[in-house]
């Protein structure tokens, strides 16, 4: 008879108890295939349980396939191959590459100021939404996205940017890295894809995942060298053309022309259009947006709201050319939208109500101040600044020899400023550059995170280390 000792005081049912012992007899082989199990009467009276409770420990087991019922004979142990000792030693998963080193300034170019966020308006829109809408918001919503938000994208669009989209087109996703992933699906994993040189490696990463590798092509003062485009098989492109990432360009009206008459020679050829930071544009005028220059069947239109509201909300969109809606339905109508119907619900009336563009005007002083602040602080001989125009990063150019005395490489120049716990990135990091000896080192630098004194401060640290003075 078996003999499970059951815990009456244990906040665990005892037939969850019995079921676990038994199961666990049976995976150990100490239990073979073929016993008999005793009847619930037999064994409720030796254990001094309800025959309800070995019923119930039974009927899980026979669930799960360790047991089953013959007819007047009661339960019978099914033969397994499970074993409780693993077959192999466990080990911990390798950890985590990314950087957790802490520094005194971390000047990424991903840097917000978290600190301006409008929580206030925020929450009231949150408390507005439970009332308005209840348990709507525990739902899950469309695959792409509460209508009300596709509505407010679509009208804040038209209005400052001139892409031309219906709320159709609009797909909402939990970043731009999970609507570039559905993309992938819905052109095909056997499309090739190009991207700027030097670009936005992430793009890269996600395709690459996706077992694909992108052409190259490059970029010069102008943007994209559509020239290069063409020679290539690509079909799909990526690209950031109001404020090419990392080098600052804009690409020129020329090639805009050029690109959209590229996508247009062939039935199957496709822009992507990052505007991923076009608001932040803090002088002249707005620079406009491939989508509404006539490109609205050719080009794929992206946007997050990492940089204008906070990282951490994870909401950015894309617009679809009409020829490919239908396509994407097909393919994801049985999928949930990302993003939080609760979240979404919110920032659509925060676009409705007009508090994403006060938002926006108020932050682009913010940030002009800062970059102005940071400028200020670096204009040394030795020393040449690019990315003026806009943005949360400037470029630095960089004379060694005029500003450290010394012919020092980019990544020398970098491994200074780490050693004085300040973080800034290479543009070799991006691609298109080797960083070796005879090339102008060349650094991009976050201002986005700090107030306008401290980077005045960071300006002058930032020298001192590429000098090495204390």
């Amino acid at each position: 008879m078996l003999t499970p000792v059951l815990d009456r005081h244990s906040g665990k049912p005892l037939y969850v108890q019995l079921y676990e012992y038994i199961r666990e007899e049976i995976r150990s082989g100490r239990l073979e295939g073929g016993s008999r199990l005793p009847s619930s009467r037999t064994f409720s009276a030796y254990l001094s349980v309800s025959r309800s409770t070995i019923e119930m420990a039974y009927a899980q087991l026979d669930d799960e396939g360790y047991i089953r019922s013959r007819e007047r004979s009661g339960y019978e142990v099914l033969p397994t191959e499970i074993r409780t000792e693993p077959a192999v030693q466990i080990r911990s998963a390798a950890p985590e590459t990314a950087d957790s080193t802490v520094y005194k300034y971390d000047l990424r170019t991903s840097g917000v100021d978290a600190s301006k966020f409008p929580f206030t308006i925020w929450a009231r829109l949150m408390r507005r939404m439970l009332l308005d809408h209840g348990g709507e918001l525990l739902q899950s919503g469309p695959s792409q996205g509460i209508l009300p938000l596709r509505e407010a994208i679509c009208e804040y669009l038209y209005q400052y940017r001139r892409v031309q989209a219906v709320p159709d087109q609009i797909v909402v996703g939990a970043g731009t890295e999970t609507l570039l992933a559905l993309l992938v699906q819905l052109l095909g994993m056997q499309t090739e894809y190009a991207v700027e040189c030097p670009g936005f490696p992430r793009v890269e990463q996600i395709l690459r995942n996706f077992g694909i590798d992108a052409l190259q092509i490059p970029v010069d003062g102008r943007g994209l060298v559509v020239s290069e485009l063409k020679k290539s098989a690509a079909q799909v492109v990526h690209v950031t053309p109001a404020h090419q990432f990392p080098t600052g360009a804009i690409l020129s009206a020329g090639r805009r022309q050029e690109l959209l008459k590229w996508a247009c020679a062939a039935p199957e050829r496709y822009i992507i259009e990052d505007d991923y930071d076009s608001e932040f544009r803090f002088s002249g005028s707005p620079v406009p947006s491939l989508q509404g220059m006539g490109g609205e069947d050719k080009v794929i239109y992206f946007y997050t709201f990492a940089q204008s509201l906070a990282p951490s909300l994870r909401i950015a969109y894309m617009v679809l050319p009409l020829p490919l809606v239908d396509r994407f339905r097909d393919m994801f109508h049985g999928y949930a939208c990302t993003v939080p119907s609760f979240e979404q619900f919110t920032l659509a009336e925060f676009l409705k109500q007009g508090y994403y563009e006060r938002h926006l005007n108020r932050m682009r002083k913010v940030y002009r101040g800062r970059q102005q602040a940071l400028a200020a602080a670096l204009r040394v001989p030795g020393i040449r600044l690019g990315n003026l125009n806009g943005g949360l990063y400037l470029i630095l150019h960089v004379d060694p020899q005029v500003l450290c005395g010394a012919d020092l490489t980019e990544e020398e120049l970098w491994q200074r400023c780490i050693r004085q716990g300040i973080r800034i990135t290479g543009m070799a990091r991006y691609g298109g550059r080797t960083g070796a000896d005879g090339q102008e080192p060349c650094f991009l630098v976050g201002f986005g995170a700090y107030d306008a004194e401290t980077l005045s401060c960071i300006g002058r640290e930032l020298i001192r280390a590429f000098k090495e003075e204390k």
